[in-house]
């Protein structure tokens, strides 16, 4: 195989995301759905040349003329849609993953092009090249006993709807050409069908006729979704963007929050910090819930609890820090040598090895949002308390252990400070839901081990030269994880020692008014790019300690890192202008809620009208365990 042109790979920042809470697909710039997989976000790819240009396989909807282009979500949706304008005329394509009511149990999983003539007529010639199992498979399409094109390989079938005379372009892929005028519409859709079932009643060809339905459904969908939002209007639009990305990142049957859509983006182009983030993450999605209960959304927070519940099988000794959206414990973690990868970044890896980690940081998080749950006067049921009681146990016995930490290296594990705080957390939130409820617990020794693992923190957590937190015990390293210290009350934005912190991250771990998450040695060869949510993080900090200035400049230039769509990735690349890592990346987008919030609360402050909660401090609990 011959290795393809790095330039012939579109910037992240030209994908647009579709998406229907079960799986997602990157829509680029040219029209073309360069991944997806199918039935769900980790599943393998039915389209993926995003990872293998020549293998990988794509559905590209374009005109076949020369002609401007501009795109836009429709308001209050993730639909997406394109203009374009000729000489001749104008058209616009709608993508759009089909939702429903109901959907959460019975979703489409059904992906919609349609094609809409505006002025004149306008041409589009149409291609679909589906690659199954990664690009390994090249499907069997043919008609099926209704007359409507299937395709067929291994565990995977696909189902081709619409109103286009789509003809066989060999025996691996469509082709069709299309012709609108004003007025005229043209749809084409995808749904995903185990293969047994392509000729059977779900397959009929009057599910066609549908289609133009479905947008109006789906459209519905999403407005009324988007109509429970609560936000103050100074944070900005780009927070309902967020919060939709965020919605589109979840699995609708589990409750659980996929950290991304992709796998391999590369952190450094053409290096091997390539990650498959198509699972759930306890931490990205503690802090997920968080921000869209600080918009309004609780049913998404109640979701995700019985999600970990049930996935931990309510035993502490069983969490772990990554689950697959089905609450599947295994994510092996392995490379498909056989691709190229996005710009010749390699390796694709498949699965996350991290899920075995040990990462102390999980005993707070789900302890820190219990706590914010209970103070919405939600009870804790019986086995609810059993529960968060061993993770407290759990916490105290394990605190004293070095751990792979919030970053998850892949080098020695450490003391770092991050998780010896979140286990302080664990235990204080466990102490005071003891007390607030009346719960039974060994208050005595808990409070004894809270007092002792806070001094111990202090005394070898800082550096008391400069008068700052480090990164781990024993070092002078800083790290932008300990500008989440304030969230869990360990101590105040306004302490000296987190305002010198601040501070020093401010000025040693910045490049080009981005915020990279450490200097230091993780294990892996050269280096990644700024990380975006921490230059949020960093805002959000000198928001509350009343650096205004500083907090708008460090968000500005985080919001710039989006695409034109609103779209965040992982890090950016200052030099080189452009996004990098598993995109769009949650932990951004939520961290860019939560940076809006607290500098609308700043100056709401400033001038005497009620605040809007932020979302770092309002975090929403782990339902089921709490109800």
């Amino acid at each position: 195989m011959s290795v393809p042109d790095s330039q012939q790979y579109p910037s992240l920042g030209d994908y647009a995301l579709i998406g229907d809470c079960h799986s997602a697909a990157l829509i680029s710039r040219a029209g073309s759905i360069d991944w997806c997989c199918l039935p769900r976000f980790d599943s393998d790819s039915v389209f993926g040349r995003l990872l293998d240009w020549e293998q990988g396989g794509y559905f590209e909807v374009r005109p076949d003329v020369h002609c401007t282009s501009k795109r836009e979500y429709l308001p209050g949706t993730l639909m997406l849609v394109t203009h374009y304008r000729s000489r001749a005329g104008e058209a616009r394509v709608v993508d759009f993953f089909a939702m429903r009511e109901g959907g959460r149990h019975r979703p489409r999983r059904e992906l919609v092009r349609m094609i809409e003539g505006v002025r004149g007529r306008m041409r589009f010639d149409v291609r679909i090249l589906p690659r199954f199992d990664f690009g390994e498979v090249r499907p069997w399409i043919h008609r099926n006993g209704h007359g409507t094109h299937v395709a067929v390989g291994g565990n995977t079938g696909l189902l081709f709807l619409g109103d286009m005379n789509l003809v066989s372009a060999g025996e691996h892929a469509l082709c069709a050409e299309v012709e609108v005028t004003r007025g005229e519409r043209r749809h084409v859709a995808v749904q995903f069908v185990a293969p047994q079932a392509l000729d059977s009643e779900v397959a009929k060809p009057e599910e066609q006729a549908q289609l133009a339905a479905h947008y109006k459904e789906t459209h519905a969908w999403w407005q009324a979704w988007a109509a429970r939002l609560h936000y103050p209007p100074q944070a900005g639009t780009g927070v309902v963007r967020s919060a939709m990305v965020l919605k589109a990142l979840t699995y609708a049957p589990t409750g659980a929050i996929v950290a991304a859509p992709t796998t391999s983006l590369p952190e450094k182009v053409g290096g091997q910090r390539n990650w498959d983030y198509r699972y759930s993450w306890v931490r990205d999605s503690v802090f997920t819930v968080r921000a869209l209960s600080a918009l309004g959304l609780e049913a998404e927070a109640t979701a995700f609890g019985q999600f970990v519940m049930r996935s931990a099988a309510g035993n502490a000794d069983d969490l772990q820090v990554i689950y697959a959206v089905d609450g599947k414990r295994r994510v092996q973690e392995f490379a498909l040598e056989q691709l190229q990868g996005w710009r010749s970044s390699r390796p694709v890896r498949i699965g996350n090895a991290a899920a075995k980690q040990f990462q102390a940081d999980i005993y707070g998080l789900i302890l820190e949002l219990s706590w914010r749950w209970s103070e919405r006067d939600r009870g804790i049921s019986d086995a609810g308390w059993r529960f968060l009681a061993e993770l407290v146990e759990r916490a105290i016995a394990r605190w004293r252990e070095p751990d792979r930490g919030i970053w998850e290296v892949r080098s020695r594990p450490r003391h770092f400070v991050h998780s010896k705080v979140m286990c302080w957390s664990a235990i204080a939130r466990g102490i005071a839901l003891a007390e607030r409820q009346g719960l039974d617990a060994p208050l005595a020794r808990w409070r004894r081990e809270r007092d002792l693992l806070r001094a111990t923190i202090e005394r070898r957590g800082v550096d008391h030269r400069r008068g700052v937190f480090v990164r781990s015990f024993g070092t002078s390293e800083l790290d932008a994880s300990l500008l989440l210290l304030p969230s869990v009350q360990f101590v105040a934005y306004e302490d000296e020692r987190m305002r010198r912190t601040a501070a020093a991250i401010h000025r040693e771990l910045s490049a080009d008014g981005m915020v990279v998450r450490y200097r230091s040695e993780d294990g892996l060869k050269g280096r990644e790019g700024a990380f975006i949510a921490c230059t949020f993080w960093l805002a959000e900090c000198f928001a509350r300690q009343g650096r205004k200035r500083d907090a708008r400049q460090l968000f500005a230039r985080a919001e710039r890192c989006a695409s034109d769509l609103g779209l965040f990735s992982e890090e950016y690349d200052p030099r080189q202008r452009e996004l990098l890592g598993n995109y769009p990346q949650g932990l951004t987008h939520l961290s860019h809620i939560s940076a809006a919030l607290a500098l609308n609360a700043t100056a709401a402050t400033r001038l005497g009208v009620p605040a809007h909660r932020s979302a770092t401090g309002a975090g929403a609990g782990a339902a089921s365990v709490l109800r």
